[in-house]
């Protein structure tokens, strides 16, 4: 019963994702959401809390001209969801590893969603 609702949810996220659409990214975050980012094993973004993770999304948005996340797996495990995701976006900005507005960047990697109460009370974004 609640996979069904999960899924719905992460779903409804990465579409919100994929569309800049912050408030519908947010509208099913726990206000004691927790935020992180994991690149090579590495914490590389922590936030704690609705609010500071709406600001960074905020922020995060106008790195990208494009972006989309796909699915290509979803696993259930009790109170989480793991998706599989592949990642293309076009760079609005030039970033700090070299990379130039409009370079194309993809990547597959993997998000985490924890749920309490319905909501998403954690999300680890791994790649």
């Amino acid at each position: 019963m609640k996979h069904k609702l999960y899924q719905e949810i992460v779903e409804k996220y990465v579409e919100a994702y994929n569309s800049f659409d912050i408030e519908n990214m947010i509208s099913d975050m726990h206000d004691n959401v927790r935020f992180e980012n994991i690149s090579n094993d590495e914490v590389t973004l922590l936030t704690n809390g609705i609010t500071e993770l709406k600001n960074q999304a905020e922020q995060a948005k106008l790195y990208f001209k494009e972006r989309e996340q796909r699915i290509t797996n979803i696993e259930f495990n009790k109170d989480q969801v793991v998706i599989e995701i592949d990642f293309k976006g076009i760079l609005a900005v030039d970033s700090h590893d070299g990379r130039k507005a409009g370079d194309k960047v993809e990547l597959k990697g993997r998000s985490i969603f924890r749920f309490k109460d319905n909501k998403i009370i954690e999300l680890k974004d791994i790649s």
